[in-house]
C-alpha cells in the first residue's frame, strides 16, 4: 500500500559529537513512521492496545547509506512487505526530503499477542477486521 511518506524534521539532540544523526535514531524513525503508517490504515497501535493486542518488536534490520545532519528533513517511506495473521514484516526507505538521496533502508519484524497473558493471536481468528485491514494493505502492494 503507498501511502504518504513520513516526514522527520533531525533534531539537534539526534546527533552525535560528529554533528551526524546518532546510528540508533534512525530505529527511533522507523517506529515513528510505522507508528504514523497504522493509524493511515485503520488500525492504530492506540486502536489494537485497547482490544488486547500488542505488537511487539521481533527483529529489526538497519543500513546506512549516507549521513543525515541536524535540521535535515527526511522522508520515510513505509510499507507493509509481509502479513500472514500472526507475523508482519516492514520495510522502510530514508531519502532526504530535498536531493532524495537515500539514508538508510531497513526493515522490522513484529507479532501480534494478546496484551493479557502474552500469547501469539491470529487477527485471522480473533480480530478478522484487523486481519481484513491488513490483508487489503498486503494487496495494494
Amino acid at each position: 500500500m503507498k501511502l504518504p511518506a513520513y516526514e522527520h524534521k533531525a533534531q539537534y539532540y539526534e546527533t552525535d559529537q560528529m554533528g551526524i544523526i546518532h546510528h540508533s535514531n534512525y530505529i527511533r524513525w522507523f517506529e515513528e513512521a510505522r507508528v504514523s503508517l497504522m493509524e493511515q490504515i485503520g488500525v492504530g497501535y492506540d486502536r489494537m492496545e485497547a482490544e488486547g493486542i500488542m505488537s511487539p518488536v521481533l527483529a529489526v534490520a538497519c543500513e546506512y547509506k549516507s549521513m543525515t545532519r541536524f535540521g535535515d528533513t527526511v522522508d520515510i517511506h513505509t510499507e507493509i512487505t509481509k502479513y500472514d495473521g500472526i507475523r508482519l514484516e516492514l520495510s522502510y526507505e530514508i531519502t532526504d526530503h530535498t536531493t532524495r538521496e537515500l539514508r538508510c533502508r531497513g526493515s522490522s519484524k513484529h507479532c501480534f499477542m494478546e496484551k493479557e497473558g502474552g500469547n501469539l493471536v491470529s487477527l485471522k481468528k480473533s480480530r478478522p477486521t484487523f486481519h481484513t485491514v491488513f490483508m487489503k494493505a498486503i494487496e495494494e502492494v
